[in-house]
């Protein structure tokens, strides 16, 4: 009995004002606890600024990364003027575009005629094979045809729509679009221009751009076209590369 009310006691004791002051007499307010187990966390990305194709080095006030795939490259300030930089941004995606369709077409064939599917020359020695007309012949109508669709493709840039409607079968047109991206029959999957698909079109076609310059260079230093220059070099990579091809 005695030792169950000496435990009672000693639990009652009441505890000293200066060690736990009480929130009504003192006017303390201790912080509110925090719960054990929970830390806060934060996050922090960083990431280079669009618009700079070399970090650290300003991007022209005209670059302000609005443009798809702008990363401020224009050391020479070619592009300053406004009408300078509207003709550049649709002769880059030409020309882009030209250089994936030339790239497949020195590429593909070479390799499928290496595996033996079809059995057609290389690319560089595609000027001298015959065909249905002479070489004179065929080069003025590729100049008539493509000089017509590049008038046709100025005239958009300079006043945006006015060539939508075909001008000799005014039943055909094209509906209304963005200058570059035509839509109806050109877009015959009916992809959306989309900011991203911009940037992954001329990401692509700058490769395919120095893709084509390569396959020049190669060429002119080792008389063979690009798929037989790469399995030369997979079958003896450490002496059958670029080093030793300009030690020649």
């Amino acid at each position: 009995m005695a030792t169950s009310l000496t435990t009672q006691a000693s639990l009652t004791v009441p505890r000293p004002r200066f060690l736990f002051p009480s929130n009504k007499l003192s006017g303390y307010n201790p912080p509110p606890r925090r719960s054990r187990g929970v830390t806060p966390r934060g996050s922090v990305k960083v990431e280079a600024k669009k618009g700079e194709w070399l970090p650290g080095l300003p991007s022209p006030t005209y670059l302000n990364g609005s443009l798809p795939g702008d990363n401020g490259f224009d050391p020479l300030g070619l592009a300053e003027n406004p009408e300078d930089l509207r003709w550049f941004v649709q002769a880059e995606l030409v020309n882009s575009r030209w250089a994936m369709l030339g790239v497949a077409g020195m590429l593909l064939p070479e390799i499928l005629t290496k595996i033996g599917i079809i059995n057609v020359p290389n690319w560089h020695d595609a000027a001298t094979v015959e065909y249905f007309a002479s070489s004179s012949t065929l080069f003025v109508i590729e100049f008539i045809l493509f000089h017509y669709v590049e008038i046709r493709r100025w005239q958009d840039i300079k006043n945006p729509g006015s060539v939508n409607q075909d001008p000799i079968f005014k039943s055909y047109s094209l509906p209304p679009n963005e200058v570059g991206y035509p839509g109806g029959i050109f877009n015959p999957l009916n992809f959306s221009p989309s900011v991203e698909a911009k940037e992954k079109e001329l990401a692509n076609g700058r490769l395919a751009m120095l893709a084509f310059l390569g396959f020049l260079v190669q060429y002119n230093l080792t008389g063979k076209g690009p798929f037989e220059n790469l399995l030369q070099h997979l079958s003896d990579p450490w002496h059958n590369t670029i080093i030793q091809t300009l030690s020649r």
